[in-house]
């Protein structure tokens, strides 16, 4: 099995947030730790980084982002050119090639799209390159936006099977209250289930002002990585070592608790999401909303499940049209997505017949499922 090793980089890790100077030495460091990871220790390893509107602002000699969409765009095209430039130069010296991935949620929203991205970034792997993948921010738009490089990095790993994703923050871990602003929060060193801990930790407050991502979104980025069957980590930028400690840890079944080493894990699902249910649940944006009845719920979730017929469905909110994907509501709760083969409109009418009777409601009848069995996934826990 290969072993795949997943490092996202934050804004703060690199640079500055009060001069905006780069942290060369960081920089250097985290440079030799990732071609000892694949070298000395067997990892092929990929960055996500961070940080190209920082090096924006740091070449126009500016402290503060600007105020307009293009103009943060603009800033991310100046900077993305500066901080691959000092990627390449660091690796350079150890005579590890690179690539650069820009990515956006519009690139994997198409399946043949993502499907190319990951066989791309699989191939580079495979060739003993390190790929750099950031956000492309200038051509994102706030709406088609991950948002952060946390959920990124998920995706990411996700999509290429690793099996290790490394957070690394201004924190050393994961603590049960924002350790700057409480004095009883404590170190949580495990954790079983990232959707369980998303309910119980407070996660006020926290993050840089340079960055976008704070230790909720970390945790987000933890239930995605852990229901692809990649166990996830965070722990601080200036103990590098740290890294390398927790995979030599997991190597050797030492629990966190017992590690050297600060930093929290969660733990991969072992019933873990197929390749097409992850491109489902986490690269497609919801247009909507179907209601399910308990009996259409258990089929559909059970090992052997059917597809989702008209039947089944209860309700439907938003507005959206055929092979758009929606979310599936049971109980109150979004337990899942599909991409549906009717418009909300249509469905209004069919919901709750038999299938034989959409012929007769609609004129036409293009499929007896409001949604195939390969068109659906549902969310997983521990």
């Amino acid at each position: 099995m290969k072993k795949i090793l997943v490092i996202k980089l934050g804004t703060s890790s690199l640079f500055n947030e009060s001069t905006m100077d780069t942290k060369l030495s960081n920089m250097a460091q985290l440079v030799e730790m990732a071609v000892n990871l694949r070298k000395n220790m067997g990892y092929q390893v990929c960055f996500v980084s961070s940080g190209g509107i920082a090096a924006g602002l740091q070449q126009m000699g500016l402290k503060t982002r600007p105020k307009t969409v293009s103009g943060v765009q603009a800033m991310a095209a100046i900077g993305q050119c500066r901080l691959m430039g000092l990627w390449e130069r660091l690796f350079s010296q150890l005579n590890q090639p690179v690539a650069q991935v820009l990515l956006t949620r519009t690139d994997i929203a198409d399946r043949m799209q993502y499907c190319n991205a990951r066989a791309a970034l699989q191939e580079m792997l495979d060739m003993g390159v390190i790929p750099i993948v950031n956000e492309n921010d200038t051509l994102t738009s706030r709406e088609a936006r991950f948002g952060d490089n946390d959920t990124l990095s998920a995706m990411v790993a996700a999509m290429i099977g690793a099996t290790h994703l490394f957070l690394l923050t201004d924190v050393a871990c994961l603590y049960s209250a924002n350790p700057r602003l409480d004095d009883s929060a404590h170190a949580i060193r495990y954790v079983a289930d990232a959707n369980a801990i998303m309910r119980e930790v407070s996660t006020a407050g926290g993050g840089s002002s340079v960055g976008t991502g704070g230790m909720t979104t970390k945790i987000i980025a933890a239930t995605l990585a852990t229901a692809a069957g990649c166990d996830m980590y965070i722990t601080s930028s200036e103990t590098l070592q740290t890294v390398a400690g927790a995979l030599e840890d997991d190597e050797q079944n030492i629990s966190p608790d017992n590690s050297q080493y600060l930093y929290t894990k969660f733990a991969a699902n072992k019933n873990q999401l197929r390749d097409r249910e992850i491109w489902l649940l986490h690269s497609l944006t919801s247009a909507g909303k179907i209601e399910v009845d308990n009996g259409a719920y258990n089929a559909l979730t059970r090992r052997n499940r059917a597809g989702l017929l008209p039947a089944g469905v209860t309700k439907v909110e938003g507005h959206f049209h055929a092979e758009e994907c929606v979310d599936i509501v049971h109980d109150g709760k979004i337990v899942g997505r599909c991409l549906v083969n009717y418009s909300s409109i249509e469905l209004e009418r069919i919901k709750g017949y038999h299938s034989n009777d959409i012929l007769g409601l609609l004129g036409y009848a293009d499929s007896e499922y409001v949604a195939f069995r390969d068109n659906l996934a549902f969310y997983r826990h521990t």
